[in-house]
């Protein structure tokens, strides 16, 4: 087992920063390395998996990484390693300030001071002006590893000042290969989460280990291909909202829970313990952030249904056109054929559209609600009785 094992359909980024290691340990100057990387790549791909790995091998001085490291990795716990992440939709000035300050400091136990920046698209123009004050007169031994979908995503000077690394998508059989030996997921179940992930990584986990995502998934897929009418397409956009929501806090309620208990236990505070006067601008400013992480992970939420239901008429077109293409939605196939024999391929591509059409609305600050429906509007199927032409 190396740093590199656990990621999967990438040979050719891990070539690249795996000779960019090699280089730096060897301690000689080489093309081979630079003090700034950008990875980018679809979501789900593995960007800042890839950017820890790369930052296990620096910090440890070995090309493969070592157990020791692998470790503090893992736990964020380097003294040399720092991370810059939002829970929040941008990333601050102020964050990016004090991450900007500690890549002055020398490295305490290696080579290199490595800091990764994750989800770099979510910095303002401001913000993204902040750091490339800092690419363009770097520290000798630091290394900024920036993530983010594609290069676009970022200004142009920035661009021009960092070392890019695409990732491909990987297959679903590497995604569903790792699923089952990474976690233990049984073989059947990992591919068709893996199918249904669109070989998205993390969402693929999600629905391999979650009984309760599956049956969201489902029943997001049942809704979209219910709607009769206008009032049905709203009462549906309503329902999608719910399970949004609940998608949600599945994901922060947990964790929120024990940011809070941890948070308290280190202020001294018993449970139970009504919180003194002079901590509870602390308690405040950890439920802050914990009230924008709510609202990432609701927005989240709504583009991973998009995501689904954008597969669904994905399927529902192929099937119109007799493309012989391999189905993401394989399961529900009967129901994907009455869907195409109601409506033309021209009405499924307006479909395709008007999803992607709500997905910059929702970007836009566009109340969700108001997005949806217009969405499962152009979604309307009504079945067709005998001599009816389809519209």
């Amino acid at each position: 087992m190396t740093v590199w094992s656990d990621l999967t359909g990438q040979d050719a980024a891990i070539a690249v920063l795996r000779a960019a290691a090699a280089a730096s340990t060897a301690g000689w100057v080489s093309s081979d390395m630079t003090h700034s990387w950008l990875i980018t790549g679809p979501p789900g791909s593995g960007r800042s998996n890839l950017a820890y790995a790369f930052a296990e091998a620096l910090l440890s001085g070995e090309p493969d990484g070592d157990v020791a490291t692998h470790a503090q990795v893992v736990a964020r716990s380097h003294p040399d390693l720092h991370v810059l992440a939002t829970e929040g939709v941008i990333i601050k000035v102020a964050d990016v300030r004090k991450i900007v300050e500690r890549s002055h400091y020398a490295p305490s136990v290696g080579r290199h001071r490595v800091i990764v920046v994750e989800d770099a698209d979510r910095m303002t123009e401001q913000t993204s002006n902040v750091l490339l004050k800092e690419l363009e007169e770097p520290p000798e031994r630091t290394v900024w590893i920036l993530c983010a979908p594609s290069e676009a995503d970022l200004i142009p000077t920035i661009r021009s000042r960092v070392r890019s690394v695409r990732l491909q998508v990987p297959g679903i059989a590497e995604v569903a290969g790792l699923l089952a030996r990474r976690d233990g997921v049984d073989p059947a179940i990992a591919e068709r989460a893996a199918r249904e992930a669109q070989s998205h990584i993390g969402m693929a986990h999600r629905l391999a280990t979650s009984a309760e995502a599956r049956d969201r998934r489902a029943e997001t897929l049942r809704l979209a291909l219910g709607v009769r009418s206008t009032p049905g397409a709203v009462a549906a956009a309503a329902r999608l909202l719910e399970i949004a929501g609940d998608d949600a806090k599945a994901i922060t309620e947990l964790r929120d829970a024990e940011e809070r208990e941890h948070a308290l236990r280190s202020l001294g505070v018993a449970p139970g313990q009504a919180v003194p006067a002079a901590l509870r601008s602390q308690i405040r400013a950890l439920e802050e952030d914990q009230k924008r992480r709510a609202t990432r992970s609701l927005r989240d939420g709504i583009d991973r249904i998009l995501v689904d239901l954008a597969s669904l008429f994905r399927d529902i077109l192929v099937t119109q056109l007799g493309a012989g293409v391999e189905l993401v939605n394989l399961e529900i196939s009967s129901d994907i054929a009455r869907a195409a024999a109601a409506a033309t391929p021209a009405r499924t591509l307006a479909t395709l559209d008007a999803i992607q059409e709500a997905r910059i609305r929702i970007d836009g600050n566009v109340q969700p609600a108001l997005a949806l429906e217009a969405m499962l509007v152009s979604a309307i199927r009504r079945p067709q009785t005998a001599g009816q032409v389809r519209s």
